[in-house]
C-alpha cells in the first residue's frame, strides 16, 4: 500500500461530524466561560464603584459572583474532557461502521456506553439551554442600561432634566433595597456608560451569549451524530448475528450432505 492510498484510508476514517461538534463546542464552552468571567469581574467593578459602595450591601452578591467564577472553572474542564471523550467515541462508533461486514464485532458493553452518551448529551442540551436563558439576562440589563444614557444623550432630550434619566439596578434584585446609592441619575449615569468596564463588560456578555448558543448547537448536534452511530451500531450486531446464524446453518447442511453421500456410497 503508498503512501497515498494510506492517507486516503486514514481519512476516511475521521468522523468529521463529530470533528466539528467537537470544534464548535470547545469554541462555545470557551467564549463562554472566558468572556463570562472577565464579565463578571468588570460588572462587580461597576457595582462596588456607583451602585453600591458599602461593602456589606453587596457582600452576598459578590460571593455569588465568586461561586459562579468558580463554576465557570469547573465548566471549562469538563466540556474540555467530555469533548474529547465524544470524538473519540465517534472515531469508534466510525470504524465500527466502517468494519461492518468484516470481523469486527461490536459489543453489548460498547452499545450501552454509546446510549449512556446520547442520554448524558440529552441532559446537557436541556441544562445549557437554560444556560443560554440565564446568560442573556445581563445582555439585558445591560441593554436596558445603555438605552437609558442614549436616550439622555439625544439631541431631543431636554437638558433642563436629565437628571430625571436614573437607572436603579435594585429593582432587579442585584443588590438590596437598602444598598445606598443603588441608583445612578443623570451626569453620573453618563460617566457610568463612558466607562472602559462598561463598554467591555456588556459586550463580553453578548459574545458569552453567542458561546453559549454555540454550545447549545454543538450539542444538539452531538445528539444526532450519536443517535445515529448508535443506531448504526446496533444494526452491525443484528446483521452479526445473522452472518454467524447462517454460517451455522450452511455447516449444518454441508455435514448433511456429507453424510448422505457417505451413506449412499456405503449403500452402493
Amino acid at each position: 500500500m503508498g503512501c497515498f492510498e494510506c492517507c486516503i484510508k486514514c481519512l476516511g476514517g475521521v468522523p468529521y461530524a463529530s470533528l466539528v461538534a467537537t470544534i464548535l463546542c470547545f469554541s462555545g464552552v470557551a467564549l463562554f466561560c472566558g468572556c463570562g468571567h472577565v464579565a463578571l469581574t468588570g460588572t462587580m467593578s461597576i457595582l462596588e464603584t456607583h451602585f453600591s459602595k458599602v461593602t456589606t450591601d453587596h457582600a452576598m452578591l459578590t460571593d455569588v459572583i465568586q461561586l459562579m467564577q468558580y463554576v465557570i472553572y469547573g465548566i471549562a474542564s469538563f466540556f474540555f474532557l467530555y469533548g474529547i471523550i465524544l470524538l473519540a467515541e465517534g472515531f469508534y462508533t466510525t470504524s465500527a461502521v466502517k468494519e461492518l461486514h468484516s470481523e469486527f464485532k461490536t459489543t453489548i458493553c460498547g452499545r450501552c456506553i454509546s446510549g449512556m452518551f446520547v442520554f448524558l448529551t440529552y441532559i446537557l442540551g436541556i441544562a445549557w439551554l437554560g444556560v443560554f436563558g440565564f446568560s442573556a439576562v445581563p445582555v439585558f440589563l445591560f441593554y436596558n442600561m445603555w438605552s437609558t444614557c442614549n436616550a439622555m444623550k439625544s439631541p431631543m432630550a431636554n437638558t433642563t432634566v436629565i437628571d430625571s434619566f436614573c437607572v436603579d439596578v435594585r429593582q432587579y434584585g442585584i443588590i438590596p433595597w437598602n444598598a445606598t446609592p443603588g441608583k445612578v441619575c443623570g451626569t453620573t449615569l453618563g460617566t457610568v456608560c463612558d466607562s472602559n468596564e462598561f463598554y467591555l463588560s456588556y459586550h463580553l456578555y453578548i459574545v458569552a451569549c453567542a458561546g453559549a448558543g454555540a454550545t447549545v448547537i454543538a450539542l444538539i448536534h452531538y445528539l444526532m451524530i450519536l443517535s445515529a452511530n448508535w443506531a448504526y451500531l446496533k444494526d452491525a450486531s443484528q446483521m452479526h448475528a445473522y452472518q454467524d446464524i447462517k454460517m451455522k446453518e450452511e455447516r449444518e447442511l454441508q455435514d448433511i450432505t456429507s453424510r448422505s453421500k457417505e451413506c449412499l456410497n456405503s449403500y452402493t
